[in-house]
């Protein structure tokens, strides 16, 4: 069975792929997870993954922003027979390419920062944030005991642009880490979790999560009533059966018709009815009905001669 996180990256890779915003998409991809190789002096760049909708929305990025079909080679993992490897392999205009992206620059290296043209424009944010996702990004089932949508980063100049961009540009509130072999930006809250969905454009899974979430905190919130109602029931019986104890006290020792006009009516109404709540007994109490504080202060009373007979 498919896992969330899984469906989500399914939704997201189904997308359709608009010209102007696949540069800012296909640029987190590469700086995330291309490897670049320099071979007979020529560049290569790598994007490896065992996801074959992944592998796919990558080769059509490269097309629809530079015109170029790269390799898509499919090969099978032996060990433990696990899944196919997709490897989009691009051989041709690496350099040009990584410096139009921004991730390549000739007098500076490998630029791990997010370009400030790409978080110039709300959709390139969102184009962004999206292939990040796709990249390296996890969320759990809404269904499980806690709430987490995460996107790992190897650098920590990377680490924080993305917190920037997920705080101030679309204030999800977003935490940051460091993990053993790099960093997270990580959200916790089920309504961040929902907003960051609909920004990337998983909107089924959005809507799928807010269904799953909503009735998860029903079935907490009734949870949490039933249990409330099981514990002042369980006061309610534990107090009806000391005053009915102290009632029998009573009754054996000096019998209830010696006891004063109100306490004799109150007894026999709790020896009749011992399920009854404090507002029940106020309710029915033969001189009543009475406030709650003067049923308790009659019982008090009761309690207090029964203690001293008791003695």
């Amino acid at each position: 069975m498919a896992s969330y996180a899984s469906k989500v990256k399914k939704e997201l890779t189904s997308l359709p792929i608009h010209a102007e915003h696949a540069k800012a998409e296909l640029a987190a991809f590469l700086r995330m997870n291309g490897v670049l190789n320099f071979h007979d002096r020529k560049f290569s760049l790598d994007i490896t993954t065992e996801n074959p909708a992944i592998a796919r929305r990558i080769f059509s990025l490269i097309k629809s922003a530079y015109g170029i079909e790269p390799l898509l080679i499919v090969s099978r993992k032996m060990k433990l027979k696990k899944n196919n490897q997709y490897l989009v392999r691009l051989q041709y205009h690496v350099r040009e390419i990584l410096t139009n992206l921004e991730i390549l620059s000739p007098a500076a290296g490998i630029i791990t920062r997010i370009p400030p043209r790409i978080t110039a424009s709300r959709e390139g944010a969102m184009s962004y944030l999206r292939g990040a996702f796709l990249a390296s990004g996890s969320v759990n089932n809404p269904t499980t005991s806690r709430y987490h949508l995460e996107i790992y980063s190897a650098y920590a100049d990377h680490n924080e642009d993305l917190l920037k961009l997920m705080n101030h540009y679309f204030q999800l509130n977003a935490k940051s880490t460091q993990r053993r072999r790099g960093y997270i930006v990580y959200l916790k809250e089920a309504e961040k979790i929902g907003d960051f969905l609909h920004i990337v454009g998983a909107l089924n899974a959005m809507l799928a999560f807010e269904d799953l979430r909503i009735m998860r905190d029903m079935r907490n919130s009734v949870n949490r009533l039933v249990n409330c109602d099981t514990a002042n029931l369980k006061k309610t019986a534990t107090a009806a059966a000391k005053q009915v104890e102290d009632i029998e006290l009573l009754e054996r020792k000096i019998g209830i018709d010696n006891l004063p006009e109100k306490l004799q009516g109150l007894a026999r109404l709790r020896l009749a009815n011992p399920e009854l709540s404090l507002k029940e007994v106020a309710e029915q109490v033969p001189d009543g009905p009475i406030s709650k504080s003067g049923v308790n202060h009659r019982f008090k009373k009761i309690h207090e001669l029964a203690k001293n007979l008791g003695e």
